[in-house]
């Protein structure tokens, strides 16, 4: 361990982005009430891996905050795939959505408890290998979870939509923390994976949208021409507006 104060300074940084990202993109949805290009498999992938990911940290013992971690991930992540199956296109009836919800619930205590009693005790005496096994089942789900984002941009040429990207920036910062964290901590290997995974496919989604903008927005031949037609528009406008206003008083004084 290279130093335990700052692997958890970092720690504890990391963990406060990983509770507040997701409140941008809740706010985000409420205020629009749709949810096209948010998948909501997305976020159940994300809520689904915290149950491997909060059994690896409580197997291996992990920095108390990191133990705390993935469930305040899974709580928020919850809470956002709830807008999705509420809110267009997908909206769900409120009951069917509360099904889903304790069938998740119900698969994650006990879990959760069986397999960190089972286990822990294995991993103290050195059979590391179940660990593993449940990191990268971990691993595998977060990077199964930042796949359908893609397949959305590819619907739109990369363009980002439904995603909030002070969510994703927070997501992002708190993932390259808890990256640092772990290097100056125990250098779990697994541990880096499992963040960097999501740091990763973020730093992806935010190139794509990125080289949209490139594209389309900034250096696009059409948006220049769009840029000159509604110049164009704006002189003609200003143009009969001034000719109105020149009429008007011509005409006061022929009538009189």
């Amino acid at each position: 361990m290279i130093s335990e104060g700052a692997a958890t300074a970092l720690a504890t940084v990391g963990t406060v982005c990983w509770c507040v990202q997701l409140i941008p993109q809740i706010i985000y949805n409420y205020r629009l009430k749709n949810c096209e290009g948010l998948p909501p498999i997305m976020l159940l992938a994300w809520v689904v891996s915290g149950i491997p990911f909060a059994i690896y940290f409580l197997i291996t013992k992990g920095n108390i905050i990191l133990q705390i971690q993935p469930h305040l991930f899974m709580l928020f992540c919850g809470i956002s795939f709830i807008q999705t199956l509420y809110y267009p296109p997908v909206s769900w009836s409120p009951i069917r959505i509360m099904y889903v919800i304790a069938a998740i619930i119900v698969v994650d205590i006990p879990l959760e408890v069986g397999f960190t009693l089972w286990l822990r005790p294995l991993y103290s005496r050195g059979i590391h290998w179940p660990a593993l096994i449940i990191g990268v089942i971990a691993s595998v789900l977060l990077a199964l979870g930042l796949i359908p984002p893609y397949f959305e941009l590819a619907k739109r040429q990369g363009k980002v939509v439904g995603i909030n990207f002070i969510f994703l920036f927070i997501d992002s910062l708190g993932a390259w923390l808890s990256i640092v964290s772990v290097i100056l901590g125990n250098m779990d290997i697994m541990g880096i994976v499992l963040y960097s995974v999501v740091a990763v496919m973020e730093l992806g989604i935010f190139a794509s949208h990125f080289i949209w903008c490139c594209r389309f927005k900034w250096f696009s031949r059409e948006t220049k021409v769009h840029d000159q037609e509604d110049q164009i528009s704006v002189v003609q406008s200003e143009k009969t507006i001034d000719n109105n206003n020149f009429e008007k008083p011509y005409e006061e004084q022929t009538e009189d």
